[in-house]
């Protein structure tokens, strides 16, 4: 059986026979809503990644928040101090999604050093030698650092090293009659005080 190998130039017909010559582009119904659906997808799926991007990136371009003021009570409870009163303070911080919480021993005392508020100074128990916690020794009548000998007066200036500086005043402001301090972070053995971001 012999096959017929002849080839047909069949010339098409109705609205795609009127295209121009060198066009090889046919738009369609059915191609044109398949683009349709095509970019609706593509921009539903970007509009439901902005909250997913942003989820991801923002503990990368979230700030620090500053640490929070603490309530120590009412200001004229430590108009007669006689002596160092220690007080825990409560910090709150946000960092990225994670929110920091503790407790911090200050004291609160009298003293003439820059910082202090209607002569009430709040100091950081920290020593400023190497980070030891500092009690307040009341036969001695001083601070006296367990971890190395340092020794500081009630006002928290420095008696004796090896710290080489006073212990740290912290921010303090009285409002509504309350005494409001901020905990800060000092770098250790300086002779100045730096705080530490």
């Amino acid at each position: 059986m012999e096959t017929n190998s002849e080839t047909r130039n069949i010339e098409p017909t109705g609205p795609a026979s009127q295209a121009e010559p060198g066009d090889r582009t046919i738009v369609t119904r059915r191609s044109f809503f398949l683009w349709l659906v095509a970019i609706g997808t593509a921009a539903m799926g970007a509009l439901l990644a902005v909250p997913l991007v942003r989820y991801v990136l923002y503990p990368v371009f979230a700030k620090t928040t500053s640490v929070s003021w603490s309530n120590l009570g009412s200001d004229s409870k430590y108009a007669s101090l006689s002596a160092p009163d220690r007080q825990i303070v409560k910090i709150e911080q946000l960092d990225g999604w994670r929110e920091a919480v503790s407790q911090k021993p200050v004291y609160v005392t009298k003293g003439k050093r820059k910082g202090a508020v209607d002569d009430t100074e709040v100091l950081s128990a920290v020593c400023p030698h190497l980070g030891c916690e500092v009690p307040w020794s009341p036969d001695e009548g001083k601070f006296m650092c367990p971890c190395h000998g340092s020794q500081f007066a009630a006002d928290g200036s420095l008696i004796q090293g090896p710290a080489l500086r006073g212990m740290d005043t912290l921010p303090a402001k009285v409002e509504n009659e309350e005494l409001m301090v901020r905990y800060e972070y000092y770098q250790a053995l300086l002779p100045f005080k730096k705080e530490v971001g």
